[in-house]
């Protein structure tokens, strides 16, 4: 059973019912997928690895699939070099979802944020479970644990492991983990990151062994020199302001990438970077890729991101922080946004 202390220091979030659906459904598997969305980022792999090294101590034969390659600066995560990456080898890892006896979906919400690997996990015949706090949860899943009020996936997947009573099976390894999934996806904890049991958290964490300071290290500062040149770059010569909508656009075509020799993960934080300036609420970055425009939309205060980029760009997420596509070309897409930011000015929380 719970111990006393975590009764009493964390809210029951996750609602009694979830907790014994998600209890007999590991208790009856054995053969675990856990899958996250394309271009895993730090709460995915977080979330993900930490959910895998718990499994481990049940006994099971979990692993992880990814849709995408990760960045490399979430190799060192323990457990990394053990996961399967969809695009690779296509072969193993729908024959690994296939022999699942059940999958997690971590991390989204809808199965289009899978890319490639949807169908396999749609049409794989294990049950799923859904654990994610992004808005909107698709059915495609037969325990649904969504709670966009929370900061991280990788939070839900602590809450939910000292729920099941099983806190003292939080190794080290899943603790880091989990750490780094919510360090990662509150911008080291400076957004969605203002409530109290965060803190809490993390001080268990830090218990465990954790060393924050070395994982801020691994995950923000082992970035190579074309990245921060391409940063450099980036904010002498692509940021464009618009001091009258407190916003502000970098973007990015191809061919810039290739002259910085781009990696997976190179342009990750870019589009916090303007929130810097004073005066700035609102920043969109947009990255060329082979068949698409990659937005990603940040704010501060109460300008809604995800309603942006919902009604202008077909995407969604949190308040603060959202994500879209376009299927146009990348001068298109600057037009779409910039066309936008009148219809917007409303949210600005303006000066008199």
């Amino acid at each position: 059973m719970l111990s006393l202390k975590y009764k009493l220091m964390l809210s029951k979030v996750i609602t009694e019912d979830l907790i014994r659906k998600t209890t007999d459904a590991l208790e009856k598997a054995e053969r675990i997928a856990i899958v996250v969305h394309v271009a895993p980022d730090g709460d995915a792999m977080g979330s993900a690895l930490g959910l895998w090294h718990y499994c481990m101590t049940l006994q099971k034969e979990p692993v992880v699939i990814v849709p995408t390659a990760f960045p490399d600066f979430f190799a060192w995560m323990p457990g990394a070099s053990q996961v399967v990456v969809h695009e690779y080898d296509e072969e193993k890892a729908g024959q690994l979802l296939q022999e699942a006896e059940l999958i997690f979906a971590l991390d989204f919400n809808v199965p289009k944020r899978l890319a490639g690997l949807a169908d396999a996990v749609l049409q794989a015949p294990a049950k799923k479970i859904l654990i994610d706090h992004h808005l909107h949860p698709g059915d495609f899943a037969q325990v649904v644990i969504s709670y966009p009020e929370i900061s991280s996936t990788s939070e839900l997947i602590f809450r939910l492991i000292c729920r099941m009573g099983d806190f003292e099976k939080i190794n080290l390894a899943a603790a880091e983990c989990i750490y780094t999934g919510m360090m990662t996806d509150t911008g080291g904890f400076t957004f969605n990151s203002n409530k109290q049991e965060i803190y809490t958290i993390i001080s268990e964490l830090i218990k465990i062994g954790v060393d924050k300071d070395e994982i801020y290290r691994r995950v923000f500062n082992t970035y190579s020199e074309h990245r921060i040149r391409l940063m450099g770059y980036c904010l002498y010569k692509k940021m464009k302001v618009y001091p009258e909508y407190k916003a502000a656009l970098i973007t990015l075509t191809l061919d810039e990438l290739n002259e910085f020799n781009y990696k997976i993960g190179d342009t990750e934080g870019f589009v916090n970077i303007p929130l810097s300036i004073a005066g700035i609420d609102f920043t969109v970055f947009m990255r060329e890729d082979v068949d698409k425009i990659k937005i990603s939309l940040r704010s501060q205060g109460t300008f809604p991101a995800n309603k942006f980029a919902s009604d202008v760009f077909g995407g969604g997420g949190h308040l603060n922080a959202s994500g879209g596509e376009s299927y146009t070309s990348l001068d298109e897409a600057v037009t779409r946004f910039e066309e936008s930011l009148p219809l917007f000015k409303d949210f600005l929380e303006l000066e008199d």
